[in-house]
């Protein structure tokens, strides 16, 4: 029998409402599951619509739902889109890593089971600390989005606040996932998908380490330097969510004339560089 690659999920990526194939391997994953409840979560959840994970369960697939959303306007929409439903439970919150709105609390006003299927994390910067949160509900499959500027092996948590919004890197959800005994078991543009420890043999990826799960790279800038202290970047070289390049002429460290292997500096370069590396220090 041919072993499954380690991204075989990868496959089955496709979208329906979802933005990056996260509708096809939600299904996919779900698929595998023995005992579904056919419950999901999700949160921020715009308008229940656009770029959503889980409306394409709750209209194709006859998944109940809590859906979660703070933004006023972006509520109203998401209460028409569902005022249909009945096993649809819309809330107007801000889900947070500490007090009454976290997500344990917040879904325990609800009829959902503990161990409900799906859970969509989408809130734009504090993901990483609304899930380290959640220790009441042990959904099965979680999908929460990263930062995909930031290389696979570094590990950053952004500040636990909800007012930043720098995102969190793959590795360092990863992490959590493996504390809170999620193993990860797909890797998208800018989703991770996780499923509970005790489901993961049923996937049988034999590697499930980021590196290895991650095949989309394109939005990442990687900076190094030259011998002589000339900086370079490289990849991307693009702020995503700005429409922006960077130009490396704007990163230079040094000046023109500074940028030689310093074993090949003149001696009035080497007098003046020192002098340069001390006014650094002082600032």
């Amino acid at each position: 029998m041919t072993a499954k690659k380690p991204h075989w999920l990868l496959e089955h990526a496709s979208n329906v409402f979802s933005q990056t194939g996260e509708d096809g391997v939600v299904h996919a994953a779900l698929a595998i599951l023995p005992n579904r409840d056919r419950w999901c979560v999700e949160f921020g959840a715009w308008d229940g619509r656009l770029f959503s994970n889980t409306a394409n369960l709750i209209l194709n697939e006859g998944y109940s739902a809590v859906l979660i959303e703070g933004d006023p306007d972006k509520f109203n929409k998401l209460q028409q889109n569902f005022a249909h439903r009945s096993d649809v439970i819309t809330i107007r919150n801000f889900v947070s890593h500490r007090g009454e709105n976290t997500l344990d609390a917040i879904l325990g006003t609800t009829p959902i089971l503990l161990d409900f299927d799906f859970l969509s994390i989408d809130i734009d910067g504090n993901d990483y600390h609304v899930w380290d949160a959640v220790t009441k509900y042990t959904p099965k499959i979680v999908c929460i989005e990263f930062n995909p500027t930031i290389p696979t092996e570094v590990s950053f948590i952004q500040e636990k606040s909800p007012r930043v919004t720098h995102g969190t890197s793959l590795t360092a959800l990863a992490e959590l996932g493996k504390r809170k005994g999620y193993e990860l078991i797909c890797v998208l543009p800018f989703n991770a998908i996780f499923v509970r420890r005790d489901l993961f043999p049923l996937f049988e990826i034999s590697d499930n380490r980021p590196c290895v799960l991650r095949t989309d790279t394109s939005h990442v800038t990687y900076l190094f330097s030259g011998y002589d202290g000339t900086i370079f970047l490289s990849g991307s070289c693009k702020m995503p969510w700005h429409g922006l390049s960077l130009d490396a002429s704007r990163f230079q460290v040094l000046p023109s004339w500074a940028r030689q292997y310093p074993e090949n500096y003149s001696q009035f370069q080497k007098r003046a560089f020192n002098l340069l590396r001390r006014l650094r220090l002082f600032q």
